[in-house]
């Protein structure tokens, strides 16, 4: 299946793209080399492979969740634009 510059350029109206006449051409030939290598896939017999949720082992990068010291009140007030002995000061959103 090939995209004609027509689909191309209804593609691009559908994304609010101005092309020019020398990009259109340009597009419609990378979009159909891109549909080419799709189909090229499709050709191969993946009966036996399991679907993945990444390409790569995925493992957790981030440091246990542990429980330290808490930061000063004080110090974590000191930027607060508004506030008062304890808490923050923030503007009322709901009526």
């Amino acid at each position: 299946m090939s995209m004609t510059a027509d689909e191309v350029a209804k593609v691009a109206l559908l994304a609010r793209l101005r092309l020019t006449p020398t990009e259109l051409e340009l597009f419609t030939g990378q979009l159909n080399n891109i549909v080419g290598f799709v189909e090229q896939l499709g050709e191969l017999d993946t009966a036996n492979v399991e679907p993945l949720a990444h390409g790569v082992e995925v493992h957790n990068v981030f440091r246990n969740d542990v429980r330290g010291p808490s930061l000063p009140r004080e110090e974590a007030l000191a930027n607060a634009p508004k506030r008062n002995v304890d808490s923050f000061l923030v503007p009322a959103v709901l009526d």
